[in-house]
């Protein structure tokens, strides 16, 4: 039988205590993919760990003649960005978010900010899209409403994400998601820089976006193989919930 086991590799060289942690992995738009490999050039993130498990396909990455793992996570001493390159298969999202969780709560993370996009249908008829949030804590509310950042108050979330604030919930982190309103089903650069934006306001990170909608139809042409990975997995764990209704209200 192989062995399905999700491990999180650390690298040497950099030192962090309580960071702030922004996820972006591949998801409606690839808003947060987008966001993520964009944080990562401006702010020169370099790689603290990488995930290992035998329910990712056999894919290594090359950037400029080096290769490195699609599953990972950099930062710096205060800041961290968990990414990936390829999409997530259904079977690893539980071990993924079990796995970054306990590890994230063993660095002492304060914060867990996850990015992504809110499937918007008339996305052509958006000039600048909307940013919604959904908070796991009271902690996690009330930064939202210090930002003005209107909280989903009823709805469903689902995904990686959902898992990521679910079991931060557990361990006592507070999370928050940040979804931009944004095409179901194409790379959105747009809806990525609106998130960056609200993330800038809370985190004083000050980002510059301008590159993203400058580049906006390269982006797209870029992000079309992993936006159709990314598509095929949604499809297959409930991502049509999340335009649906709760039968029961509180």
């Amino acid at each position: 039988m192989m062995n399905v086991e999700m491990r999180i590799v650390e690298r040497g060289g950099v030192s962090f205590k309580n960071p702030v942690v922004v996820e972006g992995l591949p998801d409606v738009g690839l808003v947060g993919a987008i966001s993520a490999s964009h944080m990562v050039d401006v702010l020169g993130l370099v790689e603290v760990a990488h995930f290992e498990s035998t329910l990712f396909p056999p894919i290594m990455v090359m950037h400029k003649g080096v290769l490195t793992d699609p599953v990972r996570i950099l930062g710096n001493g205060k800041l961290l960005v968990v990414t990936s390159e390829i999409a997530i298969p259904p079977l690893a999202i539980y071990p993924l978010a079990n796995v970054l969780v306990d590890w994230l709560s063993e660095k002492g993370a304060r914060l867990v900010f996850s990015l992504t996009g809110f499937p918007e249908q008339n996305r052509l008829e958006v000039d600048k899209p909307m940013v919604f949030g959904v908070g796991n804590t009271d902690q996690a509310l009330n930064l939202l409403r210090e930002y003005k950042i209107e909280a989903m108050s009823e709805g469903f979330i689902a995904g990686i994400y959902a898992l990521i604030m679910k079991y931060c919930m557990v361990k006592k982190i507070p999370a928050i998601t940040l979804m931009a309103q944004s095409f179901p089903n194409y790379p959105d650069p747009g809806a990525a820089a609106s998130v960056l934006q609200v993330l800038n306001a809370i985190l004083g990170l000050n980002i510059s976006v301008d590159s993203l909608l400058e580049k906006a139809d390269e982006i797209k042409i870029k992000g079309r193989d992993l936006m159709r990975q990314t598509k095929s997995s949604m499809e297959r764990i409930g991502k049509v919930s999340e335009q649906e209704i709760p039968l029961m209200y509180r």
